[in-house]
């Protein structure tokens, strides 16, 4: 049955194909479908120049969709790539945007650790040993704990 199909639609079966893929990147979650579907519709666009000629066949077909398909995801792992920072490159990750900021300290740091609160939350720190109320400079950030030298 798919097999008449294709023979029926003959060069534009790739077209089809791609536009598929495309309306089904629009369901499925993630971005890969696209690169695909762009690789299926580029081999329809030369299967439109070459359809009539003899070396142009179902395994050649296949090949360069393999090509496209590949050249099309490393060319959009590339774009996408840089597109990852916005405005706001540090949003998940909150405690790397305290770094300069300075609090004072509502422990005492002692033997090395110690917690200050920024904002409405209160982070566990290291550092030297300060007494409780002593300004600190946030100075590093590692996942949910930071590092202060006295401000």
């Amino acid at each position: 049955m798919v097999a008449r199909i294709v023979e029926e639609l003959g060069p534009w079966a790739w077209w089809v194909v791609g536009l598929a893929l495309l309306a089904l990147e629009v369901v499925v979650p993630g971005v890969f479908l696209v690169w695909f579907g762009l690789a299926a519709i580029l081999t329809g666009s030369l299967a439109l120049l070459f359809w009539n000629a003899a070396f142009f066949e179902w395994h050649i077909q296949l090949l360069l969709f393999a090509l496209f398909s590949v050249a099309t995801v490393l060319s959009g792992r590339r774009w996408m790539s840089g597109k990852g920072a916005g405005d706001q490159p540090l949003l998940n990750r909150r405690s790397e945007g305290l770094v300069g900021r300075t609090a004072v300290l509502e422990e005492p740091i002692a033997e090395g650790v110690g917690r200050v609160r920024l904002g409405d939350t209160l982070w566990r720190v290291e550092g030297p040993d300060l007494p409780a109320g002593a300004r600190v400079r946030v100075v590093a950030a590692f996942d949910s704990r930071l590092r202060v030298d006295a401000a």
